[in-house]
Parts: structure tokens; C-alpha cells; sequence
């Protein structure tokens, strides 16, 4: 019998979890549970990872004599592996593996697997709605009324957003996501250019234009990032980026606040060069009290959920016992950071 710990929380359920292992190996595992306190109680830095719920002592107990472990937000730490000599595969249920060590990982021969992809089309749909949202003053309208307060000023030209129709939309990055947000935006007939140093023409092909930054942030009346955060990409958008936007646009931001200079935007969204902003992700989560974010107009934000659906959560189960089954068939793993690892064993 192979022992599996599920450590799932309150969005990738344990039941998830097993569901998914019992159906990749119908037998031979024996499987326990820890369920991680995430999103009732925010993730957080824990010992050297980020993004981590619970604690390094409940995961040292859950984990003794355990070989695999499936999770989201459990944290992988070098105090938690020299605990567990037993641990051999640690499969998170995300899109990276930003809560684990890695290279202590390595160093125990512990290989760690991550879920790309699996809130793509979450992420996607909701980027969707964040553009609608501020392009249509959606939020503010519905709390003026919500209140008991009609406002017609809303109607007036100066404070009526763009059309998607004939609107050039420049997306930053084009990967599971970004490349789904472009078919969606065909789908309203806007004209989609991409900046994406990464990308291919035969993955491109003829759904968007590739563009270089400049030209990108020059034509497009709405602006969304889909890119990963690198030394090169963090704080990529700043306060002369924002300048080069046409007087009116938009920007969207539901991949890493990392990516964005906020203050910038505030001060853009002040002067009214910006015409909205719509954020699923901050600097600093949860948004600290006195935070320019809180009382800047023209602001959609929500609060870090846009790849929240049944679908993410039951798919990013099978992606990581998909992962698990290839490790008890020998098979190479399909996610894995460190794949060396599966051929040495230092700990």
C-alpha cells in the first residue's frame, strides 16, 4: 500500500482529492486527510515559501511515514522535508508551485508537481467580466441603486465607456489564458493584438496581431495581463507605460499584482486620463486599510478569485493524480519541477 496524504482545503476539497486518486488507482493506497484552513483564513508566507496555508508542525504530523502528498496550499519547507524521509512526490494542485521549496525538495529527492492550465478558462471568463464591468460602470451603477439613488449623469458622454465591437484590445501575454481571452474577445468582433516575447506565429496564428509593448500600449483602448511575473515582467506597467494608453482606456489585471505599478493607476484614474481599472489581484493581499485602491473612483476589484470555479477545483484534482498514477506506473510525471529528482535520492 502506497500512503497519500490529501491536504485539500475549503476550495480543492479532500473528496476531490480521493475522488480523483481512487479513480486514477482504483487500488493499493492508503489515504489520509488534512484539511488547510484557505480561503476561511488567507494564504501567507510560511517559513521560506509564499502562498502557503496552514503550518509547518500540522504538516509534519499529517505527512510522518507518508510517501505522496496532493495539495494546493500546503507548504513544502526545509524544516518540513528533513522531517519526512518518507515523502517522495509532493503534487500541488496550482497553476506553480510557489508554496514549495524546490531546491530543498531536490536536495531530499522530493519531486514536486504543480497544475498549469487548470483555471484557464476560469480566469478567462472572468477577465471578461472585469472588462465589462469597467467599461460599463457596472459596480457603481448597481451600488447608486442599491442605495436608492437614480443617477442619469451616467448616460452622459463623457462618462460612457467604449464598445468591445471595433475596439482594439491588447492583451500582455498569451498563454492558457491569454490566448482564451482573445477567442472570447473575437467572439464581441474586437481587434486583439498580443505582446508575448514567447509566443510563436504557429500558436499565434491569425486570431491577434503581435505587436511590441510600445505599439501594443499605443492602440489599445483596453489593456489586460496574462503574463507570469520574472525579473523582466515585474513591474512591467508603470506610470510611462500608462501614459502611452490612448486618453479613456481601460486596463485589466487578474494574473500577479507584481506586474503593475497601482499607484500609477490611481494617479491616472485622478487626472481621468484612465478611464477605469479593474484588479483581481493587489500588491499586498488582503488590501491593507488606507490603501489608494479603496477610495480611488472608476476602480472594479475583486478579491483574488478569478480562477474560482467547480470546474478549476475538480479539474486541478485530476491533473495532480494524474501525476500520482505515472509515479506508481514508473511513467515520466507530465507537471514537474524537478524531474531529476525521480532518478537520485540525497536525503
Amino acid at each position: 500500500m502506497t500512503r497519500v496524504l490529501a491536504a485539500g482545503d475549503h476550495f480543492v476539497l479532500n473528496r476531490l482529492l480521493i475522488d480523483a486518486l481512487r479513480h486514477e488507482i482504483p487500488d493499493g493506497l492508503d489515504i489520509t486527510e488534512l484539511t488547510l484552513p484557505w480561503p476561511v483564513e488567507p494564504f501567507g508566507r510560511i517559513a521560506e515559501v509564499s502562498e502557503a496555508s496552514g503550518s509547518e508542525e500540522a504538516m509534519i504530523d499529517a505527512l510522518r511515514g507518508v510517501e505522496v502528498c496532493v495539495t494546493e496550499m500546503a507548504p513544502l519547507t526545509q524544516k518540513i522535508l528533513d522531517a519526512c524521509p518518507e515523502l517522495r512526490l509532493f503534487c500541488i494542485s496550482r497553476g506553480g508551485p510557489v508554496n514549495a521549496n524546490i531546491e530543498a525538495a531536490t536536495r531530499h529527492g522530493v519531486a514536486v508537481t504543480s497544475a498549469p492550465g487548470r483555471n484557464a478558462t476560469a480566469t478567462a471568463e472572468h477577465t471578461l467580466a472585469m472588462i465589462l464591468a469597467a467599461t460599463r460602470r457596472i459596480p457603481q451603477t448597481h451600488a447608486d441603486l442599491a442605495s436608492g439613488v437614480w443617477r442619469g449623469d451616467y448616460y452622459m458622454y463623457d462618462n460612457v465607456g467604449p464598445e468591445l465591437e471595433g475596439s482594439t484590445v491588447g492583451l500582455i501575454g498569451y498563454g492558457a489564458i491569454g490566448s482564451r481571452v482573445a477567442r472570447m474577445l473575437h467572439g464581441f468582433g474586437a481587434e486583439v493584438v498580443v505582446f508575448d516575447p514567447y509566443v510563436t506565429p504557429e500558436v499565434l496564428g491569425t486570431s491577434a496581431e503581435q505587436v511590441g509593448l510600445d505599439e501594443l500600449l499605443s492602440r489599445s483602448r483596453i489593456v489586460t495581463l496574462h503574463a507570469r511575473v520574472t525579473p523582466e515582467t515585474t513591474g512591467m506597467i508603470g506610470a510611462a507605460q500608462l501614459a502611452a494608453m490612448p486618453a479613456g482606456s481601460v486596463i485589466v489585471n487578474c494574473a500577479r499584482g507584481a506586474l503593475l505599478d497601482y499607484d500609477a493607476v490611481c494617479d491616472a484614474l485622478d487626472s481621468g486620463h484612465l478611464f477605469g481599472a479593474a484588479f483581481d489581484v493587489f500588491p499586498e493581499e488582503p488590501i491593507p486599510a488606507g490603501s489608494r485602491l479603496l477610495s480611488t473612483p472608476n476602480i472594479v476589484m475583486t478579491p483574488h478569485l478569478a480562477g474560482a470555479s467547480k470546474e478549476t477545483a475538480a479539474k486541478a484534482a485530476r491533473i495532480v493524480a494524474g501525476d500520482v498514477g505515472r509515479y506508481l506506473r514508473g511513467e515520466p510525471l507530465a507537471h514537474c519541477a524537478n524531474p531529476t529528482t525521480l532518478s537520485t535520492s540525497t536525503a
